[in-house]
C-alpha cells in the first residue's frame, strides 16, 4: 500500500512504532518484518536490541544531565536540562512499550502510549524554544524564561495527549481509522521543530560566535537524525530481512536519535562558557601563581617594600622590636608597659606635660594618684 497523508497504514507496515497497535483497525497495523523476540523467565521480550539501546540512552542522558547541572553559570542551563529530562522519561516509557512488558492488549498500553506521544511532542517543543534562548529574547534562567518554557511544553503535552487518547478510544469525533490529528502531532510536528532549531543555531553561530566548530556538532546531529528517519521509514523491512530478524530499522532509529541528542548536548557545551569567578565545581581548581609581584622571595619583598621610618616621638621598629617596650613579668598580666627609671631609659612624654615617670612611677608600675599633686591639677 502506498503512502497516504494522514494514514499510518503504510508507515506501520514498515516501521514498528509505539502507536501502530492502536491505529488503522481494531487490531492495529502489524509490520511486515520486525525483530525476533527473546524469552526471559517465561516472559517474551520484544525488540531486545532496541531495549538495550534504550537502557544505554537512559544512562548517557543521566551523565549529560549531571554535566549540564555542574555548569552553574552557563547560558540556558536550566532550559536545556529540561529537554534532557524529558528525553530520559521518553526512553524509559519506550523501553516498556517496545519490549512488550506492557502488553498491547492491556488497557494500560493505550494510556501509556498516549503519554508517550504527548511527551514526544512536548520534547520537540522544548527543543524549539531552546533554539531561541541564545538570542536572549528573555534572559535565561529568569522566571519569565523558565515559566514560558514550562507552560508551552505543558500545553503541547496536554493537546497531544488529548488527541492521542481520543483517537485511540474513538472519542469526541476522533477515529483511529483516520488519525489525521495524530498524524500531524506524531510526524509533522517534529519535521517543523527540528529544521527551525537547526536554522536558528546556524544563525546564532554565524552572527554571534567567532568559533565555527559548533557547526560541526550541528552537522553531525542533523546527519544522525535524518539518517535515523530514513532507516526507519524507508529501509526498516529491508534491514530486518537482510539480518534475519535480529534487528530492524527501529534499532538504528533509536540509536541515531540518541546520537543526535548527544550532539545537541555537545553543541550546547561548545557554545557556552562558564564564568570561572562564579563557577562551583565538584573539584577545586588549582591555580599556579605566575605573577612575580606575588613571589615568595623575602629579599625581593624587603627590597621592594622597605620598612618605613619611625614617627617622631615613637620608638623605632627597624630591628623588628622596641628596645624600651616589654611585657609585664607578673603572672596573668598580658598587657605591655614602658620601662622607666633604671630599666633602660625614660618613658616617652605624654600629652599635657605629665611625664611617664610621674604617671607610672620609678619602677615602671602605674601609680595612682600621681606623686606630685600640683602637677595633677
Amino acid at each position: 500500500m502506498g503512502f497516504q497523508f494522514g494514514s499510518f497504514d503504510s508507515i506501520c507496515e514498515t516501521a514498528a512504532l509505539v502507536i501502530c497497535p492502536l491505529v488503522g483497525s481494531a487490531q492495529g497495523v502489524e509490520p511486515t518484518c520486525y525483530s525476533r523476540n527473546v524469552d526471559i523467565g517465561g516472559t517474551l521480550i520484544f525488540q531486545p536490541s532496541t531495549c538495550f539501546v534504550h537502557i544505554v540512552a537512559i544512562i548517557m542522558t543521566a551523565i549529560m544531565i549531571v554535566h549540564i547541572r555542574s555548569k552553574y553559570t552557563a547560558v540556558g542551563r536550566k532550559e536545556i536540562v529540561m529537554f534532557f529530562w524529558m528525553y530520559m522519561v521518553i526512553e524509559l516509557l519506550a523501553m516498556f512499550l517496545d519490549s512488550g512488558v506492557i502488553p498491547t492488549s492491556n488497557v494500560a498500553y493505550t494510556w501509556f502510549a498516549a503519554v508517550y506521544t504527548g511527551l514526544v511532542a512536548a520534547a520537540y517543543c522544548c527543543l524549539l524554544i531552546n533554539g531561541f534562548i541564545g538570542f536572549q529574547f528573555a534572559e535565561d534562567g529568569t522566571p519569565l524564561s523558565l515559566w514560558f518554557l514550562r507552560i508551552s511544553c505543558l500545553v503541547v503535552f496536554g493537546v497531544s495527549f488529548f488527541v492521542s487518547i481520543a483517537t485511540f478510544l474513538q472519542k469526541f469525533g476522533f477515529n483511529y481509522t483516520k488519525p489525521m490529528g495524530l498524524f500531524i502531532i506524531y510526524l509533522l510536528w517534529p519535521l517543523i521543530c527540528v529544521p527551525v532549531y537547526i536554522v536558528l543555531q546556524l544563525i546564532l553561530v554565524f552572527r554571534t560566535l567567532e568559533d565555527r566548530w559548533p557547526i560541526g556538532d550541528i552537522a553531525f546531529g542533523t546527519i544522525f537524525y535524518a539518517g535515523g528517519q530514513v532507516l526507519l521509514f524507508a529501509f526498516s523491512a529491508t534491514i530486518c530481512k537482510a539480518i534475519k530478524h535480529y534487528i530492524d530499522g527501529l534499532f538504528f532509529f533509536t540509536l541515531c536519535v540518541l546520537l543526535s541528542v548527544m550532539m545537541v548536548y555537545k553543541y550546547w557545551d561548545d557554545i557556552t562558557r562558564e564564568d570561572l569567578e562564579f563557577s562551583v565545581g565538584s573539584k577545586a581548581a588549582v591555580w599556579e601563581v605566575k605573577d612575580p609581584l606575588l613571589a615568595d622571595d623575602e629579599d625581593a619583598s624587603s627590597d621592594r617594600y622597605p620598612v618605613p621610618p619611625p614617627l617622631p616621638g615613637y620608638p623605632s621598629s627597624t630591628n623588628g622590636s622596641y628596645p624600651n617596650f616589654q611585657s609585664q613579668s607578673q603572672p596573668g598580666q598580658q598587657y605591655p608597659s614602658y620601662r622607666g627609671g633604671n630599666g633602660g631609659g625614660a618613658a616617652p612624654s605624654l600629652v599635657g606635660g605629665v611625664s611617664g615617670a610621674q604617671l607610672y612611677g620609678s619602677q615602671g608600675k602605674r601609680g595612682y594618684p600621681p606623686g606630685i599633686s600640683q602637677d595633677r591639677y
